[in-house]
């Protein structure tokens, strides 16, 4: 790996070089490190790492490079939310200039550009499950000469129940393709996707699947249901810069951001009820200071790729172990420090304790007294 030290000793087209030093891409991260080579060989790939580490270049270099001349879609990226494949969308003009040969397929957005990009030509189809196999099954788009396949954030196209739509898609593409794979983990559900449609994959794995960055300051309150309104605006007064909450409900979310709004807290809200401008004006808000405050559920967040977050909070528990590494690792990037502040009441304390004895970690505790938000050690 350490061969590759700088996007410019990759086997790849001088303008291509170009477009990386122009958009100010220097020096690939581990995963690109790792992906790219192989994928330049025309290998599949499977890879294991954590949203944040770059995955999204590790993907489109080897497909604007490997790209066969002509039109229509030759390259299919399959991602679980409309967020994600907007910032694929995004990161690939950056790299080609070219607004022509990439055809968005997601739901919540009008159908006429995505039909009219396809029926264009367009080279690459950057695609959510759902939106994508409505198309195949109305016949509005021909997958026939697809010749590289990318199946990002896999685990969680899985638990958004897409496993069929993906398996429905994949027999629409030729067997005689490149797949490349990304997953945070390495599940049972997992290995059964790369026995059905990777042959012989790179493997490359970056860091530990499971462990929180050591950039980010972990602690726990203790503190009852009904006090928890109180202690996240206790933190907002103690602490400064921008605040990420995770909820477990698309109502919990509206709730809570309607209560830190009548406080006077400026909090804006993403979840999958939201119509894809309000989300999109959400991120923008918060991304650019407007709004300090986003309060998202977990599916709707994945999408999310803000720079600087300050502060985490897990108002509500998370179900799993690797849902709690995804949310605060939104915060402590690129060498920043963060904070991550988990609430538990009282019947989340043994969800929490799992997944303390599951990360191999011993968050700093805080108990709440019932009659005010002010933390005390415990």
């Amino acid at each position: 790996m350490n061969q590759f030290n700088q996007f410019s000793d990759f086997q790849i087209s001088a303008s291509l070089k170009k477009q990386l030093a122009n958009a100010n891409f220097l020096t690939p991260t581990p995963v690109q490190a790792g992906a790219i080579p192989p994928a330049l060989e025309g290998r599949d790939v499977l890879a294991t790492a954590q949203t944040g580490t770059g995955k999204t270049l590790s993907f489109l270099i080897p497909l604007i490079e490997r790209m066969p001349q002509g039109k229509g879609c030759s390259a299919l990226i399959l991602l679980p939310t409309r967020e994600l494949a907007m910032q694929v969308e995004q990161n690939y003009r950056r790299l080609t200039g070219s607004y022509k040969s990439i055809a968005l397929v997601v739901g919540g957005m009008a159908e006429g550009p995505q039909l009219q990009a396809i029926r264009n030509g367009a080279r690459i189809i950057v695609a959510t499950p759902g939106r994508l196999e409505d198309y195949l099954e109305r016949k509005l788009v021909n997958l026939s000469g697809v010749k590289m396949l990318v199946l990002d954030e896999v685990d969680r196209m899985l638990d958004m129940g897409f496993k069929p739509s993906i398996k429905r898609i994949a027999a629409a593409l030729p067997s005689d393709r490149q797949t490349m794979c990304y997953s945070a983990t390495l599940s049972p559900q997992i290995k059964e996707v790369v026995r059905d449609y990777l042959r012989n994959p790179a493997r490359i794995e970056i860091g530990s699947v499971l462990k929180p960055s050591e950039n980010v300051e972990l602690q726990t309150f203790e503190v009852p249901a009904d006090k928890k309104p109180e202690l996240l605006e206790h933190l907002l007064q103690q602490h400064n810069g921008s605040f990420l909450v995770f909820v477990r409900t698309k109502h919990g979310a509206d709730r809570v951001a309607r209560r830190l709004s009548r406080a006077g807290h400026a909090a804006t809200q993403i979840h999958g009820d939201r119509s894809q401008s309000q989300r999109n004006a959400a991120l923008k808000s918060f991304a650019q200071g407007r709004h300090r405050v986003l309060v998202a559920t977990d599916v709707a967040a994945r999408g999310i790729d803000v720079s600087n977050i300050a502060h985490v909070v897990n108002y509500d528990m998370p179900r799993e172990a690797e849902d709690f590494v995804h949310r605060i690792g939104r915060t402590g990037r690129n060498s920043a420090r963060g904070v991550a502040s988990t609430f538990a009441a009282p019947n989340e304390k043994p969800l929490l304790r799992r997944i303390e004895k599951m990360l191999s970690i011993n968050m700093k505790r805080f108990r709440v007294r019932a009659n005010h938000p002010a933390a005390q050690t415990a």
